[in-house]
């Protein structure tokens, strides 16, 4: 039995007359001893446990980007609060606190006759027993009966033996609700008047000494005329209680409410809300909920404020472009990578955090990835031994089972035949969508594996799935994910998986998450991948992505994308330092014109992180092995097959060169003095097609011989080659331009 189970006999009899006569003195000391039968340890120190903060910092180590907890709550020494708030406190809340052992039985009886008498109502709780109920009774605090009473009560004399008073009061200073979400006398002396509790002032520390009471009814944000009143109310009983003098309770009286409430920031977010909020998803999947807000973690995330500040700068510059174009509902959506660590080091997620809070950068659902998927099927094509030399028709009109209406390319462009690497640098819709549709070319699902190799995938939902269309982007994707991927060309094809965190460490030096070096995996190999980048430079220096050049000099490689419409517009680009994606579009979607934004954003980006940097070149590696029977087939179209080709048909006849060289002959009559009508003046090659001169005869006007007999000039009105392909300009597919759904 509990030793101080008669004194609480007495004290229960004298309120409950009930219980008195029902069960007379020693059934209530059985009573009493049933209650405090079980009570926790004033000695376990997880009870007192002050809630922790769990903060988060850039790869600094010193900007601190966010604070996440449960409680607002700052734990200080008793030297770090002023003497206003230790002595208000104890006039206002417990007189006899330094007097009584836990419980004040002269209290309780003053408060019982005070409020029998109609006077305004008192409680009779010590400071001890309002510090049990929120500690070690916290789950009890809203039991309103005897019993939670007499067992609160009961811990108050154990705790009064096992602590000190001052030990005592600096718990319960740092563990009281002072409303707003603030537990402990600093965390309110910062949110309400962002200061210290050691420099509140008089009429501060009253404000604040006066809340616990009601923390809802007495906030000073919410009910300031409340607050006010109480403030003065512990004032009149510092003043009674011989604290402060009357000069200093009258001036004290005398002042207004005048509160600084620190701004705070949204979901305990100061810096960079879409990468930090990315942060917290990240812990949140590796964690639990208990250690993300109550463990008082200390994380270390990638993100670096220098180029954070650069990519918001670039953001800056693009958005007041699109603001003179009358396009301001456009957003755009930036992830700088480290290729060499996985290091998520730059991010934006939209145009506001506050008026968004849907991160672009990192969403499941992302947007179509337009053209920039291309370089996925130029990877799985070098991949399996096809050369980017090797030529493939890309003349527009292109007609299959796979779509549902023909694919053309930007603007109808009629380009005729193109190797591989040109018509990557132009982004010809038609030869992509025929080397994934030739059995010899590209399967589906190998591109497919070859983007989930990179880190590229998704539900079917997000149109990922073996099928033609995937090569022109009609899956959708996000910055994230396509810098990391492209990422790899630049490492030689290393992936190093993308990481946003470096360390979480708990609060007793645990480190519960390392990712200060994360192994790369061989996803390409280094010739592969250092085709790809040789192909994808040219895109940058000679092909759509050419308003993306660094001024510097520095090389780097990248592709251009556009979805149907130029509802999304695309740039994923890299050098051997940095891999950076750059996504702009409208979250209604719409079609927009074909701006360079992207393009804009990635280069100014890009010229201000590597600015100071020395420069740098990718990788080198040998050619990689090229003996696919889709290059042996496709060799009629190339120049260097061609040469010989036209050396073995030299004298044949019109009806035998045909023959050999089928619909991939254009035919132009020309006048010939010299050779008789009817025959081959000459053949060429040209884009991929060869033309072959045949004579009509000397020109009949000319007087003479024609000066073109021998060059095979073309006679007025005769047939027209093959146009050149056009030096920039995206490809769109179907009427209108675009690629087609899935």
């Amino acid at each position: 039995m509990r030793t101080h189970a008669p004194a609480w006999g007495v004290l229960v009899a004298a309120f409950s007359l009930v219980l008195v006569v029902g069960f007379g003195a020693f059934g209530v000391g059985r009573v009493v001893d049933a209650w405090v039968g079980e009570l926790p340890s004033v000695h376990d120190p997880k009870a007192f446990a002050y809630s922790a903060k769990t903060r988060i910092y850039a790869n600094d180590r010193t900007t601190l980007l966010a604070e996440f907890y449960l409680q607002d709550q700052e734990p200080i020494e008793k030297d770090q609060v002023g003497d206003y708030v230790l002595k208000g406190t104890v006039a206002t809340e417990d007189t006899r606190f330094y007097e009584h052992e836990g419980v004040d039985y002269y209290g309780i009886g003053r408060a019982l006759v005070n409020n029998l008498n109609g006077g305004s109502l008192e409680g009779a709780s010590t400071i001890t027993q309002q510090l049990v109920r929120n500690t070690l009774l916290s789950s009890e605090a809203n039991d309103i009966s005897f019993r939670r009473k007499v067992r609160e009560a009961e811990l108050a004399i154990e705790m009064e033996q096992a602590y000190s008073k001052d030990d005592i009061l600096l718990m319960y200073l740092n563990t009281i609700n002072y409303g707003s979400g603030c537990y402990g006398i600093e965390a309110a002396a910062q949110h309400y008047f962002s200061k210290s509790a050691i420099d509140l002032t008089l009429a501060e520390a009253a404000t604040l000494v006066g809340i616990p009471q009601s923390p809802t009814y007495n906030n000073p944000e919410d009910y300031p005329e409340n607050c006010t009143k109480r403030r003065n109310v512990v004032l009149d009983r510092m003043l009674t209680h011989g604290t402060i003098t009357q000069e200093e309770h009258d001036s004290a009286v005398e002042e207004e409410l005048l509160l600084n409430v620190e701004t705070r920031a949204q979901d305990g977010i100061y810096e960079y809300p879409y990468f930090t909020s990315y942060v917290r998803q990240q812990l949140l999947d590796q964690l639990s909920f208990e250690e993300v807000f109550d463990g008082g973690l200390t994380i270390y995330t990638t993100i670096d404020p220098t180029l954070q500040g650069y990519a918001e700068e670039a953001a800056a510059e693009v958005y007041d472009d699109m603001a003179r174009t009358g396009d301001s509902d456009v957003s755009l959506s930036m992830t700088c990578i480290d290729p060499n660590t996985g290091y998520v080091l730059a991010m934006i997620g939209g145009r506001d955090w506050s008026d968004s809070q849907f991160n672009l950068a990192t969403s499941a659902t992302g947007r179509q990835a337009g053209s920039s998927f291309k370089a996925f099927t130029l990877a799985a094509a070098i991949e399996q031994g096809i050369s980017p030399k090797t030529v493939i028709d890309c003349s527009t009109g292109f007609v299959n089972a796979a779509w549902s209406k023909p694919v053309t390319n930007y603007a109808g462009a009629n380009y005729g035949y193109l190797s591989i690497e040109r018509m990557t640098w132009v982004s010809a819709n038609t030869g992509f969508a025929r080397l994934v549709t030739d059995p010899d070319g590209v399967t589906p699902q190998s591109l497919l594996d070859m983007a989930a190799r990179l880190g590229v995938a998704g539900d079917t939902k997000y149109g990922y799935g073996a099928y033609p269309a995937l090569t022109l982007g009609a899956a959708q994707t996000n910055t994230l994910r396509m810098a990391s991927a492209y990422g790899a060309f630049a490492t030689g094809g290393i992936r190093h998986a993308d990481t946003c965190i470096t360390q979480v460490i708990a609060q007793d030096g645990t480190t519960l998450i390392d990712n200060t070096e994360i192994p790369g995996e061989q996803v390409l190999s280094p010739e592969v991948a250092g085709e790809v980048t040789r192909v994808l430079q040219g895109v940058v220096t000679q092909g759509t992505g050419r308003g993306s050049a660094l001024p510097s000099g520095q090389v780097s490689a990248g592709k251009t994308g556009t979805s149907q419409e130029h509802r999304d517009l695309w740039f994923c680009g890299y050098t051997p330092q940095l891999s950076c994606a750059v996504w702009t579009g409208a979250a209604q979607e719409r079609e927009m014109w074909e701006a360079p934004w992207c393009k804009d954003a990635w280069r100014i980006f890009m010229s201000l992180a590597l600015d100071g940097r020395e420069r740098q070149d990718f990788p080198t590696a040998a050619e990689p092995n090229y003996d696919s029977a889709f290059n042996k087939k496709q060799s009629v179209y190339s120049e260097d097959a061609a040469k010989d080709t036209i050396a073995q048909l030299s004298g044949a006849s019109l009806a035998e060169v045909q023959a050999a060289l089928g619909s991939n002959l254009t035919i132009v009559e020309t006048y010939s003095s010299t050779v008789a009508a009817g025959s081959i003046v000459k053949i060429e090659f040209a884009n991929g097609t060869y033309i072959a001169y045949v004579s009509i005869g000397p020109d009949p006007n000319a007087g003479g011989e024609s000066d073109g007999a021998d060059s095979g000039e073309e006679p007025p009105g005769g047939g027209e080659g093959p146009a050149s392909p056009p030096d920039d300009g995206e490809q769109l597919v179907g009427e209108g331009g675009g690629e087609p759904a899935p």
